[in-house]
């Protein structure tokens, strides 16, 4: 019978947490102790098909009965696993708590766990845009406004921790999971990433940042490869983000990379889980391990002989839970503890953690009710905990309000990367086009517009016969309702990666008696394989999959003004060798409000507002490549390779015309051009919107350091803000940017701020920056603890209208 005295210390919320923490480690034996440090997913996948890699081999039986009496530390996706409605998942939930807690002599509840990258993965709710789209939005405001919804959805139903964000930094766009990234640059991956934590954390969910630490840097952008990367890299690139995460944005979990870096596997890293993480940063959350992860050490890294050894390296390195199942935490683990292979204080010292992070949840509360907050009226509604048909339907994790916050994002997100003057369409304009090709395999297919960790594609598309749960209109549909007055007719022409031709003539012959071609082309989100885009899903090269080149060559062929829209979950080299099309318009997977965000902007009812969070490249070929790289990385007469990419990080259109200038005196509105090492340089320009419509601009701030210790990049971005400029408006934006931004990595891997000179640029993107003021630090050098804590503050002013 579980123990339910009042007196009990460990529920008394009169006592600090680490008294009662210390109360209830004392009480327990060791059995009840290992409980906390796992979890179990009972539910996952029953038709056979993963969703978590190498997932076939750890499909070991569980038997609850035999597991509860000790306790359970986590319940792995309780929503995620299969379609259910909503009421009766939160209902299932809610009984299955109270199953634990009776069935246990403690009664402590489980913290249950939810994927939540592209929104709440449960069935009917939001499918917001994907990261990338996060990212190229430019806005960690709107992205946190999202988070704190996806959280509040969430925790209502009875969910207590979320495995999002992703805070990878792409290195390699052949990397299938580009697409859960924010994009190529540590400083926007970590100002965006840190809203999302932000957003989450304030509405009681548990953020958890993934994958720490080298996942996206795996060779030839394979899934699950060896990292091989310096020690300077990894701390200027891939660190900085969760750094920030954690620093700023209170996070309170951590996930580790299935990676090895320079031949350590991430789950066994003590030097990076604990003494970086822990002692260096003051992180004081719990580690969870990727799915599978502490198995892998024995299964796929060959560092340990057994389930035990696999188990002690995890506990030794920093690893609190065992996730999504028991596999080593369990018997493996108590066996060697009661051999005296491992010592029991490293139980303990998870265990601390887990049981804070449950007080701090209010799981270890007197009086805890396993009903979530929208259960809690059940008895006023006469409904029972046990009348599942009655309550079906009654949760609306979809509502209008959601819907909307969804489309905001994705119509911000889209980059017009090429426009020649075809666009806006003009929806009723005297000039919109009479007759419109819609074309493609992505144009009417409304999968395109998800990843591969939103719901309806992680788990309904396993679910045959199933729907969605989701309302999703394609970009057909959505043309067709925002040109309700031109002749609108569609062709197919190819698969996504089909490489089937035999429908190209019938798309040529539409488009060539159509005013416009509108060619959908780009990604099938999938797992391992059953797609294009996707963990597992990585390419081979950058060029479109299947037959779609082809198709949009034979369009171009027709002459017929082509306007490219590309549903993506990487960035696509569009091969020119046909000609260039008319426009080009890049939306990264943007949810379930795409399809009408797109048309849009097409027609012109909304300004294009967003800009490239990863290079576009030049070819299929140049790979790896990012902005962020070294003058040896740049154009050469020494190498044929070209690796310049052909629309740079930052880059995107608008309709509006601007025209961004510096005063008489210059960009630098500083007294002086010299500093010391702590100080601050001002900038001032102007921004004149010279058209007839609102400019939606996104100001960037980059550094170029000429001459350093280390070699430095060309540019990196070390501040961003979105400006918006009014129809026959001039705005003022000033910039304070201080100079410990300019930090790196020296010789000894210590942050500096060297002496000497730095440029610093207001650009439009990272290839195209206008206006540049020279400075010169004087004095000592600054050395910094760790990663600039500093940011660039931006302010605006109307100086006409």
């Amino acid at each position: 019978m579980p123990h339910r005295t009042a007196t009990a210390p460990w529920r008394d919320r009169s006592l600090s947490i680490e008294q009662r923490v210390e109360s209830l480690v004392a009480e327990m034996h060791l059995d009840e102790k290992l409980a906390q440090l796992y979890g179990v997913w009972v539910g996952a996948a029953a038709d056979g098909g993963d969703v978590a890699p190498h997932q076939h081999e750890m499909d070991d039986e569980i038997d609850l009965d035999a597991l509860l009496p000790s306790g359970l530390g986590q319940l792995t996706r309780p929503f995620g696993s299969a379609p259910v409605d909503a009421a009766v998942g939160a209902l299932s939930l809610a009984r299955t708590q109270a199953r634990i807690v009776e069935s246990s002599r403690l009664g402590i509840p489980a913290i249950a766990h939810e994927e939540c990258l592209a929104g709440f993965a449960a069935w009917g709710a939001t499918a917001y845009p994907v990261p990338l789209s996060w990212g190229a939005a430019f806005d960690p405001e709107l992205v946190e406004r999202m988070a704190r919804q996806i959280g509040d959805d969430m925790r209502s139903v009875g969910v207590h921790q979320g495995l999002a964000p992703v805070l990878d930094v792409v290195r390699d766009a052949r990397w299938g999971r580009v697409e859960e990234t924010i994009g190529e640059d540590p400083h926007l991956v970590g100002a965006v990433g840190t809203a999302y934590v932000r957003g989450l954390e304030q509405s009681g969910i548990v953020a958890t940042l993934k994958h720490f630490v080298g996942y996206s840097a795996s060779r030839a952008g394979r899934n699950l490869a060896p990292v091989s990367i310096g020690r300077r890299e990894l701390a200027e690139v891939l660190l900085p983000p969760f750094e920030r995460a954690v620093r700023e944005g209170g996070a309170r979990s951590v996930m580790n990379s299935y990676s090895d870096v320079d031949g350590v596997p991430a789950a066994a890293d003590r030097a990076l889980l604990t003494e970086l993480l822990r002692e260096k940063w003051g992180f004081e959350g719990t580690v969870v391990a990727d799915y599978f992860a502490i198995a892998f050490l024995r299964l796929l890294h060959g560092s340990a002989s057994t389930w035990a050894e696999a188990a002690a390296l995890a506990l030794e390195a920093g690893i609190d839970v065992e996730l999504p199942t028991v596999k080593t935490f369990g018997a493996p683990l108590r066996d060697a503890v009661e051999a005296g292979i491992v010592a029991e204080s490293l139980i303990d010292t998870a265990l601390r953690r887990v049981l804070r992070q449950k007080a701090e949840l209010g799981l270890l509360d007197e009086g805890w009710n396993a009903r979530p907050p929208a259960l809690a009226d059940l008895d006023e509604r006469g409904a029972s905990d046990r009348d599942a048909d009655a309550l079906r339907g009654s949760i609306n994790l979809d509502p209008a309000s959601n819907r909307e916050l969804a489309r905001e994002l994705a119509e911000q997100a889209v980059v017009l990367v090429r426009n020649d003057g075809v666009l806006p369409l003009g929806a009723s304009s005297p000039g919109a086009p009479s007759s419109i090709a819609v074309i493609g395999p992505n144009a009417d297919e409304r999968y395109a517009m998800l990843g591969c960790y939103s719901f309806p594609t992680h788990v309904v598309s396993r679910h045959e016969g199933v729907p969605m749960g989701i309302e999703i209109p394609t970009v057909l549909e959505s043309l067709r309702g925002e040109f309700a007055g031109a002749s609108i007719e569609y062709a197919r022409g190819t698969g996504v990666d089909d490489g089937e031709v035999s429908g190209i003539a019938e798309a040529v012959e539409l488009a060539s008696r159509s005013a416009v071609a509108i060619v959908v082309l780009g990604d099938r989100a999938g797992l391992f394989g059953r797609g294009t885009s996707g963990e597992g899903c990585d390419a081979e090269h950058l060029g479109l999959p299947g037959a779609q080149q082809q198709l949009l060559d034979a369009v171009l062929g027709t002459g017929t003004p082509t306007i490219v829209v590309l549903l993506t979950g990487r960035p696509y080299a569009i091969d020119t060798t046909a000609g260039d099309p008319g426009a080009i318009v890049q939306s990264f997977f943007p949810g379930e409000e795409g399809g009408p965000a797109i048309a849009r902007v097409l027609s012109g009812a909304v300004e294009p507002a967003g800009r490239l969070p990863v290079s576009i490249p030049a070819t299929p070929w140049s790979h790896p490549g990012s902005y962020l790289s070294a003058p040896l990385a740049q154009r050469s007469g020494v190498s044929n390779i070209d690796p310049t990419a052909a629309y740079a990080f930052g880059h995107g259109l608008g309709y509006a015309r601007t025209t961004w200038r510096a005063a008489e005196s210059g960009l630098l509105a500083s007294p002086s051009a010299s500093f010391t090492a702590e100080g601050s340089a001002r900038l001032s320009f102007e921004i004149v919107n010279d058209s007839d419509r609102v400019a939606r601009e996104v100001v960037q701030l980059y550094v170029h350091d000429p001459v350093a210790s280390v070699v430095r990049p060309v540019q990196r971005l070390i501040g961003f803000a979105r400006v918006d400029v009014a129809a026959g408006q001039t705005v003022q934006v000033e910039v304070d940017a201080p100079l410990e931004l300019s930090a790196f990595p020296g010789r000894d891997e210590r942050w500096v701020v060297e002496p000497g000179e730095l440029v610093l640029g207001i650009g439009l993107s990272s290839s195209d920056i206008p206006l540049t003021a020279t400075v010169r630090v004087e004095g000592a050098a600054l050395l910094l603890e760790s990663s600039p804590r500093s940011s660039a503050v931006f302010s605006t002013r109307i100086l006409s209208s």
